[in-house]
Order: C-alpha cells, then sequence, then structure tokens
C-alpha cells in the first residue's frame, strides 16, 4: 500500500511538456524539492537556507538530470536561490502562488514542492516576468531611494506638526517648509532665534506672502521640547537629503555603464515639452539624457510622464519589450485591461484584474495628471471622464499610456501630441461620421443647420 501512494500519478490527457523538471517549495529556513521519481532514491529532498546549502541544491539537481525548476514567488526568501540556480544553468520558473494553488486539505511543504513539479512537468505553469540583471540593479538603487525620500517626508510631517503645537503657522504663508524659505527659518529657530522680524527677513524673493505675513506667522508659544523635536528632526532630514544624493551618484554611474540604444551626438536629445518642469524629488543629475540614451526614445514627450515617472516604469519592465508579444499582452500584465467575470454568458462582474505593480500605479498618476492638461491626451481624458467617471476615466487612460510607452520602447517611435483642439475635431469628425452612417440606414438625410459649421 505504501508504495502504491508513492507511486508517480500521471494525468490522463496531458502531454509531458518538461520531461526534465523539478519543483521547489520555498521558505526561510528550509527548501523543500522534488525530482521525478527514479532519478535519485529519494525523490523529495529538504535543503537548508544558507549558501552551502543552496550549492548542495544545486549539485543534488545536476546529479537528477534537472534542466528547468520552478518555485513559487514567497516574499524575498526565492531570489537567493533564484540566483544560484542560474548561474548553474538551470531554466528557473518563478511562478505566482495563484497560479500554483493546490486543493485544501491536509497541506504539506512536500506535498507541495510535488505539486509544483508536477505541474511544472505538464507545462502547466507560466513563469514570471524578471528583467535583465542590470534592470535589477537599477529597481533595487531606485526602490532604496524611494524609501530614503518617504524618510524624509515623514521627518517633515513631524516638524510641521510640532509647529502647529507650538501656533507656528508657517506652512501658511508659503507652501513648502522643506523649501529654501522653511529651512532657512527652520534653522534659525533651532538655534535660538525667536524674533519674527528676524526670521521673516530671511524669506526668499521668490515667496509670495510679503515680510509682514511671515513674521505674523510666527508668532506663536515656543516650548522647548517642541523645539527639540523640529531640531532632531531637521537633523534627520538632512541626513536623508544626503543619503539621496550618494544614491543619484550611484544611479548615475549605473546607468552610464547600461548599453546605449542611441548616440547624443547623431541623433541629440528633443526639446523637453513646455510646462514639463522637473520634479520636486528628481535627481539632480540630468536622468531625462540618460533614460533617453539608454532607451533610445524620450518618454517625457507623452504627456503626462515625467523622468520620474518614465524611471520608474524602466525599473519594473526594463528595455526589452520581447517578454509580450504585443502590446495588449503588456497592458494585462499590467492588470491595465478588462477581467469581466462572465457565468452562463453573463457578465457578473465588470472591472480590471488585481495586479499590484509599480509600473501600473506609475501609469494611472500620469493618467490623473492630465485632468487639466490641454494636449490631445487631455481632451480625452476629460471626454472619458464625463462619460465614465474619473476613477474608469484614470484606468482607461492608463491603459493609453501603456500602449504608447510599449511602441515606444520596442519600436523607438516618437510621440507627437497634436493638441487639445485637433483632437476635438477629429471626434467631432467621427461623430459626424457615425450619424451619417444611421441617418442612411433609417433613410435619412443629415445635413447641418444654417449658418453653422459641421
Amino acid at each position: 500500500m505504501a508504495k502504491a501512494r508513492d507511486r508517480r500519478r500521471t494525468l490522463d490527457g496531458f502531454a509531458e511538456i518538461n520531461h526534465d523538471a523539478a519543483g521547489i517549495d520555498v521558505g526561510n529556513a528550509q527548501h523543500w524539492v522534488a525530482v521525478p521519481a527514479g532519478r535519485d532514491g529519494e525523490s523529495v529532498r529538504m535543503f537548508g537556507c544558507f549558501t552551502a546549502d543552496l550549492h548542495a541544491l544545486a549539485n543534488w539537481l545536476e546529479r537528477c538530470g534537472i534542466k528547468t525548476v520552478a518555485l513559487e514567488s514567497t516574499g524575498v526568501y526565492w531570489i537567493a536561490l533564484y540566483e544560484v540556480l542560474e548561474s548553474r544553468g538551470f531554466k528557473v520558473c518563478v511562478v505566482n502562488a495563484r497560479q500554483a494553488k493546490n486543493l485544501p486539505g491536509r497541506k504539506t511543504d512536500v506535498k507541495d514542492c510535488q505539486w509544483l513539479q508536477q505541474l511544472h512537468t505538464y507545462g502547466l505553469l507560466t513563469a514570471s516576468f524578471r528583467p535583465q540583471g542590470e534592470i535589477i540593479i537599477l529597481r533595487r538603487y531606485l526602490r532604496h531611494r524611494e524609501t530614503l525620500v518617504q524618510e524624509a517626508a515623514t521627518c517633515i510631517q513631524r516638524i510641521q506638526k510640532a509647529l502647529t503645537e507650538m501656533n507656528l503657522q508657517l506652512a501658511n504663508v508659503i507652501s513648502d517648509i522643506s523649501g529654501t524659505t522653511g529651512l532657512r527659518i527652520l534653522r534659525a529657530i533651532v538655534e535660538g532665534e525667536r524674533d519674527p522680524q528676524r526670521l521673516a527677513a530671511m524669506r526668499d524673493w521668490r515667496i509670495k506672502a510679503t515680510p509682514d505675513e511671515v513674521a505674523k506667522s510666527l508668532l506663536g508659544n515656543w516650548r522647548d521640547e517642541l523645539i527639540f523635536v523640529v531640531g532632531e528632526n531637521l537633523a534627520l532630514y538632512e541626513v536623508y537629503q544626503q543619503k539621496v544624493e550618494r544614491c543619484d551618484y550611484r544611479i548615475e554611474q549605473h546607468l552610464k555603464n547600461m548599453s546605449a540604444q542611441v548616440d547624443n551626438n547623431t541623433n541629440p536629445l528633443p526639446k523637453p515639452r513646455k510646462g514639463k518642469r522637473p520634479h520636486g524629488n528628481a535627481p539632480s543629475f540630468d536622468l531625462r539624457s540618460e533614460l533617453y540614451r539608454v532607451t533610445g526614445t524620450d518618454l517625457t514627450q507623452i504627456d503626462g510622464i515625467n523622468v520620474v515617472t518614465a524611471q520608474a516604469i524602466l525599473a519594473d519592465t526594463g528595455t526589452d519589450m520581447s517578454a509580450w508579444r504585443t502590446e495588449k499582452h503588456f497592458v494585462s500584465w499590467l492588470g491595465l485591461c478588462p477581467d469581466h467575470r462572465i457565468s452562463g454568458g453573463k457578465v457578473l462582474q465588470r472591472g480590471t484584474r488585481k495586479v499590484i505593480s509599480r509600473a501600473a500605479t506609475a501609469f494611472r498618476l500620469s493618467a490623473s495628471a492630465l485632468r487639466r492638461s490641454q494636449s490631445a491626451l487631455g481632451a480625452k481624458y476629460r471626454r472619458l471622464q464625463g462619460r465614465l467617471g474619473a476613477p474608469k476615466a484614470i484606468t482607461a487612460m492608463a491603459h493609453h499610456l501603456a500602449r504608447l510607452f510599449y511602441r515606444m520602447i520596442k519600436y523607438g517611435s516618437k510621440y507627437v501630441d497634436h493638441g487639445a483642439a485637433a483632437y476635438e475635431a477629429k471626434f467631432k469628425e467621427q461623430q459626424v461620421r457615425w450619424l451619417s452612417r444611421k441617418a442612411a440606414e433609417l433613410h435619412l438625410c443629415l445635413a447641418p443647420l444654417p449658418n453653422s459649421a459641421v
């Protein structure tokens, strides 16, 4: 009976696609590995998580004649194992846990790795996308930089809270207390300055508020413990800013070492679009030129996408679009296409697939920035917003921006904005053609009103 239970079961009607496949159930402290029956005395073995254990795991797979391995993307525990197996020449298939979901019941690590091995043998698993190595390095830099920026913003929020408790309404007269004027005044307060007129004299000439208004906002109850909080958070903020500059330097050096798709001397960078000002947390170096050299196209020509957004998207997608056969597959991977729930020919639920993607979030933020844009994309967004509402309009425009991004990266094409007026005229022309066709079907004639342009 025991031998009958251990006997490898086959699925009727399914052909074996990957004959030399293994499945690994990834964990924090140990990994369970399953290979086809007959390759070793034990078809399932357990290995530790140390580097020596990972190499022992790879050696055992080589002795068993394994060529491809399937493992679930469990947290970050799979990354070290993935890199070891990839360096040893195995074809590693990282799958989403939703695709390898087992039936409820007596769930164990042994059954999980055997289930992964069986599914991978019959080609029932789809590998998740993982960009090339240089993009992985860029992604790690950018995500660390994002963490530093968030921590710096937290320090500013704590400073603002302390100022509010002292009734120093500085934020009501200047737009950003982390700007030139705000930091200058905060440093003076920490150093002991209490005179509102002297503090107001530190304002930058670009501040719209008058010196009297700034001085009036700096009348409050000075409390030593809150000033101490302001000083500590101000010191932390400056430290984080230094760390961001160091991270920017590493990002710049890494981008310069990446292979170029275009020569800036023969194909110079196009002029920036009007109104595209640098983002508040934009890197200090010329990021736009580096992205143009790496991608071969200027993504900031698309209205709504600035250089920081383009960098965030590229860190998730990379510069090689061959992983997606068409732009439809690309937007589906992002979760920006419809994914209706249909049963019995009836639509039960409408919406998009729930996908956690930084690139999709960046496209949605870019789409929401088109609300007041005077470009063709802005006109389309406002038309969709009036018909579908803001949430659906943002998703639809994010879908459109993702398609533009795919075409520009894959084919090196350029984006040309014809303006909101040209879009409105084209849309009106389409409406007239549609009305003319419907009128012809009803044996009617469509004619313009007197003294009016069509």
